[in-house]
């Protein structure tokens, strides 16, 4: 994508907010597997956008965590960290499907608790 770094910016959010959106349909419809891989990828998105407000592109899940321990430290908050994890969780629920419905449905609220702290670091006003 050879976009401007404020259009990735948009994009990774706009592409956050699909999949919190899908994630949600999808626990309605009580398909938690899949549920858990848009709750990943709404995870991911969010961090996406603040590296790309600083101009940083990230590739890797390598990439996503050192970028994720770097937001934690900057912010001092330790949250930042467990709630990605949980986040992480889930993308592993994907491939194994061993967390229980409650814990998935939950992974929502957590999502939507990491965004929260992250959204301001992308500079756009929603």
């Amino acid at each position: 994508m050879g976009w401007p770094m404020s259009e990735k910016v948009k994009h990774y959010l706009s592409l956050h907010e699909k999949y919190l959106e899908e994630a949600d349909k999808l626990l309605g419809a009580r398909d938690y597997v899949q549920a858990s891989e848009k709750l990943w990828g709404a995870a991911a998105e969010i961090v996406k956008a603040v590296a790309a407000a600083r101009q940083i592109e990230l590739k890797t899940h390598e990439d996503l965590w050192s970028f994720v321990s770097k937001l934690r430290e900057e912010m001092k908050d330790p949250e930042i960290s467990k709630l990605f994890l949980a986040a992480n969780y889930l993308h592993q629920n994907f491939y194994e499907d061993l967390l229980p419905a409650e814990v998935v449905t939950d992974g929502l609220e957590t999502v939507k608790q990491f965004a929260d702290r992250l959204k301001a670091l992308t500079n756009v006003v929603s």
